[in-house]
């Protein structure tokens, strides 16, 4: 069989790209299941791993406690922050959603991202998702990515 070449980060767009992924994700966090899909939304931007953005009826919402403080993106616009807290258990500004996004980011409304980093794994297609480094990212590589990817501090260029 045949390998598949992996895509280029530095070949994804700018401003980034919307697409629907397929794929199996498997998100584990505090020692429970968060999340199960089959169906995810991708950002894909110049130098930065696929960013996945889950849908709202395959996360454990009952764990997501909204907290203070927004940021702005200039392509998908105000993002709201949720701690993940199970327990006495509790991960800080863990996910992420837009619950009003652009136009042209529509898809996004009130599905969820989150920092892989933070996560007991993640996973695609039954492979462990790597974070990409910078604690302000929340992308994820798998060996159908390949980079140099923005935080990378051995890419000083990218950060």
């Amino acid at each position: 069989m045949e390998a598949t070449q992996a895509e280029k980060a530095a070949d994804y767009p700018r401003p980034p790209a919307l697409r629907v992924s397929h794929s199996h994700v498997l998100v584990r966090a505090l020692g429970e299941l968060l999340c199960e899909t089959q169906l995810s939304l991708q950002v894909l931007e110049t130098f930065h791993p696929p960013t996945y953005y889950l849908p709202p009826d395959a996360v454990a919402l009952d764990w997501l406690e909204p907290v203070p403080g927004r940021s702005f993106c200039e392509w998908k616009g105000v993002a709201h922050y949720f701690d993940l807290v199970v327990g006495t258990q509790r991960i800080k500004r863990a996910l992420w959603h837009y619950p009003e996004p652009t136009a042209a980011f529509a898809a996004l409304a009130g599905w969820y991202a989150l920092y892989p980093a933070q996560m007991d794994g993640c996973w695609v297609d039954g492979e462990r998702v790597r974070p990409q480094q910078g604690g302000f990212y929340g992308g994820w590589i798998t060996s159908t990515v390949s980079g140099p990817f923005k935080g990378d501090p051995l890419h000083p260029e990218l950060i």
